[in-house]
């Protein structure tokens, strides 16, 4: 049977958890993920764990926080006034929104603390500095 190799097109169903075993993520519910291996399109400890698997093999795959989101970057971290909300806007704990950065790209923040006036807003990924696991399972290469 063949393996999956840098170049291949592949299909893989996935279920993502963190240590204590719970769900972020699944493909069980849809279709399969289609990637072409060495793209770059998803994180590396992913990508690495497809190759070299062959179709209808599943394996576990531990991936620590450097092949996957990164680490939590302190300067995305930021603490502003209140009063740059609009008045209609009640900020709360886990609020999402997009912001523009300077250069006018737009950024998804995050509201991660409330106090007083100021408010702590996070523009790293939700999955930065998180140790992931993932079942895979390889469907097709295509």
């Amino acid at each position: 049977m063949s393996e999956a190799k840098n170049g291949d097109k592949v299909k893989v169903h996935y279920t993502g958890t963190f240590d204590d075993g719970t769900v972020f993520d699944t493909s069980r519910e849809r279709e399969p993920l289609e990637f072409t291996l060495g793209e770059g399109g998803l994180i590396p400890g992913f990508e690495s764990g497809v190759m070299g698997m062959t179709v209808g093999a599943s394996k576990t795959v531990s991936i620590e926080p450097e092949n996957a989101y990164g680490p939590v970057r302190e300067e995305l971290i930021a603490t502003v006034d209140i009063k740059h909300f609009p008045p209609d806007v009640k900020p709360a704990v886990g609020q999402h929104f997009e912001m523009q950065r300077p250069d006018g790209n737009p950024v998804d923040v995050v509201i991660t603390k409330l106090e007083g006036e100021e408010v702590t807003l996070d523009a790293n990924h939700p999955l930065a500095g998180k140790k992931l696991t993932f079942e895979i399972e390889l469907v097709e290469i295509v």
